[in-house]
């Protein structure tokens, strides 16, 4: 089967981390905008704010709070999308309602709806030539990002998304293979992969060393890095503010000391 047009940005498109000095026309910027703005949402209730972040000293802290990563700040365009569920509480309260406060069913709908614009962004950039990357670690140093980006209690920074032309370099680099889809979709209920399976799933990435060398390292250097323990320290922030606190969640799951 021949590939549509939108088909194969999809399969194509590979995360861009450096770019040329071209700035990206604003005509663009409207129109990746535009692309997230209509995305689906949640009741129509667009449960987001897109922050753009043009400011460079601004710029500047993100690249350092964010893993102390250059090509942000070098970036000709970044934009921050931001689980919202304070517009519509205020919302509410300006109509003279009396809305419960938002809890954690809201903020992962918020969460959803801002991951679904933020690719609906990415997907536009892509098909006008312009790169971009994802960059999950605005969703650590919870205090730094609140300070840099105002931000108030019931808005989460759920992703960060930096854009640029991209460079002969990045075009020309391979795309990281993704696993096969047998082992990523199943069929009307969720079975857990047996030890054999998982490693028939990783055989491509470990063929060089063995199943238990590469997962240690994998392990080791994402799942257990500083950086991983960080950015759970920083949600759990988040979380406490929509009524998720440890307490709770014992009581919730019978476990009690």
């Amino acid at each position: 089967m021949s590939m549509n047009p939108i088909i194969r940005s999809l399969t194509e498109r590979k995360s861009v981390r450096a770019y040329t000095d071209q700035e990206i026309p604003e005509e663009a910027v409207r129109t990746i905008l535009l692309a997230a703005a209509n995305a689906p949402t949640a009741g129509n209730e667009q449960l987001y704010t897109i922050l753009r972040v043009s400011d460079p000293e601004k710029k500047h802290r993100l690249a350092e709070s964010c893993d102390h990563q250059p090509f942000i700040e070098q970036a000709k365009l970044v934009l921050i999308f931001c689980a919202d569920c304070l517009r519509w509480y205020n919302a509410f309260l300006a109509a003279g309602c009396e809305p419960r406060e938002p809890d954690a069913g809201d903020l992962l709908l918020a969460v959803s709806d801002a991951n679904i614009a933020a690719q609906n962004a990415v997907t536009a950039a892509e098909s006008l030539g312009i790169g971009s990357c994802y960059i999950g670690d605005i969703m650590e140093n919870a205090e730094t990002q609140r300070d840099i980006l105002n931000l108030p209690r019931y808005v989460f920074p759920a992703a960060m998304i930096v854009f640029g032309y991209p460079t002969e370099q990045q075009k020309q680099r391979e795309k990281p293979r993704r696993f096969d889809t047998k082992y990523i979709v199943q069929e009307n209920a969720y079975h857990e992969l047996t030890p054999d399976e998982l490693r028939e799933m990783f055989a491509e990435r470990t063929a060089a060393r063995t199943y238990e060398t590469w997962m240690r390292a994998f392990c080791e250097r994402k799942y257990n890095s500083d950086f991983a323990r960080e950015m759970s320290r920083s949600v759990r922030l988040y979380l406490e503010e929509f009524g998720v606190r440890e307490g709770k969640r014992e009581e919730a799951t019978g476990n009690r000391e």
